[in-house]
């Protein structure tokens, strides 16, 4: 159905970019020497990538977040309740959980440069269609579309996986993902001035559609700049394509327990359009939709099980085995840290300007300084990563996000608004070095599926986002906080279960050849 027909859409459009495509691939074993080292002032061979991935991911960044800054205005000029503004902070991240997970797998198939430059030129479309709504219905549509952008940060975990060895990936990731999460902060502190810049009414519609120009500009920039591999590297796909892989029977029923949730979220999301929501589904379509994720669950375990079929003929050779159950842990991880950060930016100008009784501006300002931290948290998550191990890591900064939302649902009118800032800075320091640091481990798994597993890491980050901004619609601020910090809790606890990546994973060449690739 929809998915369906978003899958479609972009697979018409990579096979009429393909046409133009050539991709170089030789053996990964006889890849060019180069320096050592992360040298963030270079812009020559693995930094230039480096550096047009976060580039590439801030601007989807500033894009998928540029109407969190402007939500009163657009509220005024668009006549919206609280209950519709609230509805599309949900509708925002919804569709990022199974285009994240779609995306993914297009990005290990065709690799992450075409396709990151027909997702930033595509979703261009629904960033103007929101600066021309007109109403909420048109306003809903878009922002759900929208929720694609919010995929394109899987295809630079690829990218950047293919030019960085395992003892430099962490950081490399780190500096991925920080700066360019850096975009939904540079979208809270630019879009309001430039919304009063442009003046009128009609002034935030002239800044978000400014995003959506950025985004259509870098999808040529990036593709004519940059090179899937380094020359004389494989790019190594999977071997089907329609779903995972996984290498046994137990992992096979962990995958399809781990594809709940995601249907759970998306169901979640349905229940609150609905008549016991905000009614923008009638209680009818509401059904339809339930009974189509329900169908769509149903195609997609049939088409997981005939991928892997041979685990349940056969034992998979012990070179080409991986564990799914760090996939896992890493998903649940990744719900409480980026599903966190994604509600808490999105809701964090609104709480400050309601407790402290600010003007949108200056709270939206304040606000940023939480998503400001991603500049220095992310990469640091990854260094610290690189420099001590993935697990030691991750249970240090789990715990220490634990404590951050709790100081969180502390704050009240009576703090001053330095120490409120300051809590939240601390909060989100923990919680973006984590994001970092499960990142860092996402690409040492299994290199040819490093994709898809983002996707689905990455999509539970959204499917965080989705439970939280319903909780949030029921409970005041405090409990909301608290809510993160008891999930953060059980992220500690799955991390118990998660073994430190060590040795080396393996892939297999087209002849047969088996390639060994360092992961410590």
């Amino acid at each position: 159905m929809i998915l369906n027909a978003i899958f479609l859409f972009f697979y018409t459009g990579i096979k009429f970019a393909e046409s133009g495509l050539t991709l170089n691939i030789i053996s990964r074993t006889h890849r060019m020497p180069e320096q050592a080292g992360i040298k963030i002032f270079s812009f020559v061979g693995k930094m230039k990538i480096l550096h047009l991935s976060w580039m590439a991911f801030f601007i989807t960044f500033a894009v998928w977040f540029n109407h969190a800054p402007l939500l009163s205005v657009i509220a005024d000029s668009l006549n919206l309740t609280s209950a519709e503004i609230k509805t599309l902070l949900l509708l925002n991240v919804a569709l990022t959980i199974p285009a994240r997970v779609i995306v993914g797998m297009l990005t290990d198939k065709y690799g992450p440069r075409l396709i990151y430059a027909l997702l930033l030129a595509l979703c261009s479309i629904p960033c103007f269609m929101f600066a021309l709504a007109s109403d909420f219905e048109q306003a809903a549509l878009s922002r759900f579309l929208l929720g694609f952008i919010g995929a394109g940060f899987v295809i630079g975990i690829r990218m950047v996986s293919e030019w960085f060895p395992a003892n430099e990936l962490g950081t490399a990731e780190g500096i991925y993902g920080g700066w360019g999460n850096f975009g939904s902060a540079a979208a809270a502190m630019l879009l309001p001035s430039l919304a009063l810049i442009f003046g009128g009414e009609d002034g935030w519609r002239y800044a978000v559609a400014l995003t959506g120009l950025m985004s259509l500009i870098f999808s040529a920039i990036w593709y004519f700049n940059v090179k899937d591999t380094p020359q004389g590297s494989t790019y190594f796909k999977p071997r089907s394509s329609g779903a995972m892989l996984v290498t046994s029977k137990n992992d096979f029923f962990l995958l399809i327990l781990m594809k709940i949730p995601m249907y759970g979220a998306l169901a979640l999301l349905t229940w609150k359009l609905s008549p016991n929501g905000v009614s923008l589904l009638s209680e009818q379509s509401a059904i339809l939709v339930y009974l189509g994720l329900f169908l769509l669950f149903i195609t997609e375990l049939v088409q997981t099980y005939k991928v892997n079929t041979k685990v349940f003929q056969s034992s998979i050779p012990k070179t080409q085995q991986y564990k799914f159950k760090q996939v896992a842990v890493l998903n649940v991880l990744y719900f409480a840290t980026f599903g966190s950060e994604l509600a808490v930016v999105s809701m964090l100008p609104l709480f400050f300007a309601e407790t402290f009784s600010l003007d949108m501006v200056y709270a939206a300002m304040l606000a940023s300084t939480y998503a400001f931290m991603n500049l220095m948290s992310r990469p640091g998550g990854g260094w610290l990563s690189d420099k001590f191990g993935r697990k030691k890591t991750l249970l240090i900064l789990t715990a220490g996000l634990a404590i951050g939302y709790f100081a969180m649902s502390l704050i009240t009118a009576s703090w001053s608004l330095i120490l409120a800032v300051a809590a939240a800075m601390l909060c989100s320091f923990f919680v973006q070095a984590g994001e970092g640091a499960v990142f860092a481990a996402v690409p040492l798994i299994k290199r040819s599926l490093t994709g898809q597993i983002a996707g689905m890491t990455g999509a539970y980050g959204n499917v965080g986002a989705v439970v939280y901004l319903t909780v949030l619609t029921f409970v005041p601020y405090s409990q909301f906080f608290m809510v993160i910090a008891a999930t953060a809790v059980l992220g500690f606890i799955a991390l118990l279960f998660m073994e430190e990546p060590k040795g080396n994973m393996t892939e297999v060449h087209d002849d047969g050849t088996v390639e060994l690739i360092s992961v410590s």
